[in-house]
């Protein structure tokens, strides 16, 4: 087998590349490292990417998140409240089993139940009943007319009735019950260090290029840069902006980048009359002045966008106004980023009965999100400068989202004021709506990640209208009033900007840039 290290010297090859034709590893650096091999445990974008090797989903993505044949072959409603899927026949879960629709059935019976999931798939699942007509034939049903059914069912993995539905998350971690379907074949599982795959020869779509892969979580930019130009990884995700400018003049090196569906935003407590991490300048208790939407306005007012883009981002991002940038299905055309303009947000504060300000604290990642850490940074100079006196704590994620979703009494968020990114999994506005704006209802899977508790009836209704509204028309405005409503009146969140990604590999290597910022081994192909 032949090595992919090369020796380098000042960052510059000093012997050929190897042919990655003739290569059989592969190996990629990733920014994050995923929190379980469970693939129904955390809805988050490095489990969900790490899944799609090993399992696959009823409904495949590609690159620009348009919909594929994937488990399921043909798929689409035969009455206004059931969709008929059938399944492809002669596929078999990597432990040997054959699949046919009781995996499926009970797939969307453990993915909503996962015990301690800090975001799971209700969202997706809830309101929908499955059941088996046959071995190759489910009908899904709905209360109501619902047109998001093949994009929900693209998102959740499809687990073996034999070996998965009934384990633990501790189960995958393990590998005991890391069976899919999909184009790798799951070998190990190293928290913190690797995750090792191996090509799946019998997969019935195209077959990776490489018989095997590592997954190596390098959570510090210079490092997976580092990694790269000594030829320890072949590949890495999330490229440092401030290396990104150099790595493009280096010819041994190829660039891919692209905007994603991910907006970078805050949420703020809405549910709390006294909010844990806020309180007078002298320290005292005073009322949340988060539960007011004009506080909530100032403070997107004091945030400068185009500064952060600029000098935190390097300019690898797009200031947001929204859930989604332009181009996605049921964006509004008529919000833009709020003007920055922190003399009116001092004023707003103080009409709102704060004329001397208050104390605030903001809680985020410091591993999970480019430039994470130092975002938080900005954006609480920027508040201090109102008068907001903001000082920062951030963590890395296997700690944050869970004490962000449910660290408080009564498994409740726990933070006052959080920085928390969305990738929208469906590739349309409803995702970030229902998870992120509509009011928390678990059983019902809405608000899922909504971990300021925005609640507002009206917007809830237009959503829930939405989502039963088969004309992609009317839906698509319905979904803009939706998101004008949260975010130009309410200030449900605070966008910040949409993540602009680069991927950087060994020269000889082909990456195309995803919308949903997944890293897929089986996308890497050679040029030689």
């Amino acid at each position: 087998m032949k090595s992919l290290k090369i020796a380098l010297t000042t960052g510059v090859a000093l012997a050929a590349l190897t042919s990655f034709a003739a290569a059989q590893e592969l190996t990629i650096g990733l920014s994050s490292e995923v929190t379980s091999m469970d693939p129904h445990f955390h809805n988050l974008t490095p489990n969900n990417q790490v899944a799609d090797h090993v399992f696959d989903s009823l409904i495949g993505q590609d690159e620009k998140q348009r919909l594929v044949p994937g488990l399921a072959v043909e798929w689409g409603p035969i009455d206004d409240l059931t969709w008929e899927i059938k399944l492809r026949e002669g596929v078999t879960f990597h432990d040997g089993s054959t699949f046919n629709a009781d995996d499926v059935i009970c797939s969307f019976e453990r993915a909503p139940n996962v015990p301690n999931s800090p975001s799971g798939y209700g969202t997706y699942l809830a309101g929908k009943t499955f059941e088996k007509i046959d071995d190759f034939t489910i009908h899904a049903k709905t209360p109501e007319p619902y047109p998001l059914m093949a994009n929900d069912l693209s998102t959740v993995s499809i687990i073996s009735d034999e070996t998965g539905c009934g384990a633990t998350t501790e189960d995958f971690n393990s590998g005991a019950a890391t069976h899919g379907t999909g184009p790798w074949k799951f070998v190990e599982y190293v928290p913190g260090d690797r995750i090792v795959l191996e090509r799946n020869d019998g997969y019935f779509g195209e077959k990776p290029e490489f018989a095997k892969v590592t997954l190596k979580p390098i959570k510090s930019g210079p490092a997976r840069v580092a990694a790269l130009l000594a030829g320890d990884v072949d590949m890495i995700n999330s490229v440092p902006t401030t290396d990104l400018a150099t790595l493009k003049e280096n010819s041994d090196i190829e660039i891919s980048e692209g905007v994603s569906n991910r907006v970078i935003y805050l949420h703020m407590d809405q549910f709390r009359d006294a909010s844990p991490f806020v309180s007078g300048k002298d320290g005292s208790d005073i009322p949340n002045p988060l539960m007011n939407a004009d506080v909530r306005k100032a403070i997107s007012m004091a945030i400068n966008r185009d500064a952060i883009v600029e000098r935190v981002m390097e300019g690898q991002a797009i200031p947001a106004g929204q859930l989604l940038p332009d181009g996605f299905f049921g964006v509004s055309d008529s919000l833009q980023p709020e003007a920055f303009d922190p003399e009116k947000a001092k004023d707003i504060i103080a009409e709102a009965g704060f004329p001397e300000g208050f104390k605030l604290r903001i809680h985020g990642p410091n591993d999970r999100y480019i430039n994470d850490a130092k975002i938080v940074e900005a954006v609480a100079q920027m508040l201090t400068r109102i008068g907001v006196e903001t000082d920062v704590e951030t963590m890395p994620r296997s700690t944050y989202f869970g004490r962000a979703s449910r660290g408080a009494e009564g498994d409740l968020p726990e933070f006052s004021f959080i920085l928390v990114g969305w990738g929208a999994g469906s590739g349309e506005a409803s995702s970030p709506l229902r998870s992120l704006i509509h009011t928390f209802d678990k059983d019902a899977g809405f608000g899922a990640s909504n971990r300021g508790r925005h609640s507002d009836a009206e917007i809830d209704g237009i959503i829930e209208e939405a989502l039963r509204t088969v004309d992609d028309e009317k839906r698509a405005a319905l979904l803009a009033q939706a998101t004008e409503l949260a975010i130009g009146r309410n200030q449900a969140i605070i966008p910040l900007h949409y993540q602009v990604n680069a991927w950087a590999a060994r020269k000889g290597l082909t990456y195309k840039a995803r919308t949903d910022e997944y890293t897929l081994a089986q996308g890497v192909t050679s040029s030689n």
